[in-house]
């Protein structure tokens, strides 16, 4: 199958319409601003928040089934801790009395020792809840936040998404009508400067992305659509104002 061939100005009027949808898709995207990215940015940080509250429950959790251990222990040894006192009672003999008496020694140090830990942990929840406390309050703030720019988001998006889809659809169909060289470095181009502007209107002698000079007799080989002609300061594809304002999209 034959490749069509594109005149000059089939390729000028072509590329400046591209130019003109995407122009009109970059300014939506401009309203939207940095919402989209915004919300991203609040979604991934709330999950890392409740990432960590979920991590300070689950440590609450593990000190609070230490703390019933150490409950346990501690009744065990208070348990072992009478027996042996009544034992004092029946001693027969002085071995026998400092056997006993070692034995106690043992089961109130094991009721300190609980004590202690038990103690320990109760703080260490206290730490744990504030830590809990803490994260609810910025999961909270950051829920009203996000509340807050989705609800701006929805709004803009509900304002421009009939225009953004039939501009698409637009530029979908225009890009199959630039030869495919062109396009490829239509979208280079494009790609290399923040405003998106690959193709630009020669205006008040100056290139209209840059605003370097344009000489006279490069103006009069613009306007005749011979060929095509780039800014030789920043790249861009170079059209005459009349040829832009004749383009409606």
């Amino acid at each position: 199958m034959a490749v069509k061939e594109f005149s000059v100005q089939e390729k000028l009027v072509s590329i400046c319409t591209l130019q003109k949808i995407d122009s009109k898709i970059d300014e939506i995207n401009k309203l939207r601003g940095e919402l989209p990215m915004e919300v991203k940015d609040l979604e991934d940080e709330l999950e890392g928040y409740n990432m960590r509250l979920n991590a300070i429950e689950s440590e609450i959790m593990i000190i609070k089934e230490d703390i019933k251990r150490k409950k346990n222990i501690q009744a065990e040894a208070a348990e072992m801790l009478k027996k042996y006192e009544k034992q004092q009672n029946n001693v027969k003999n002085s071995r026998e009395f400092e056997a006993i008496n070692k034995e106690i020694e043992i089961q109130e140090l094991e009721i300190k020792a609980a004590e202690k830990k038990i103690k320990d942990a109760k703080y260490a929840i206290e730490e744990q809840e504030k830590m809990k406390e803490h994260a609810l309050g910025l999961i909270a703030e950051k829920q009203e936040v996000l509340k807050i720019k989705k609800t701006e988001l929805k709004k803009i998006i509900e304002e421009t998404e009939v225009e953004e889809k039939e501009l698409l659809v637009k530029r979908e169909e225009a890009a199959t009508q630039v030869e495919a060289r062109l396009l490829t470095a239509y979208e280079k181009i494009r790609h290399n400067f923040r405003n998106g502007l690959a193709v630009v209107a020669v205006e008040r002698d100056s290139c209209g992305g840059c605003f370097n000079v344009v000489p006279p007799q490069r103006q009069s080989e613009i306007r005749l659509h011979k060929k095509m002609i780039v800014c030789e300061h920043c790249g861009r594809i170079l059209v005459d104002s009349e040829l832009v304002e004749g383009i409606e999209i």
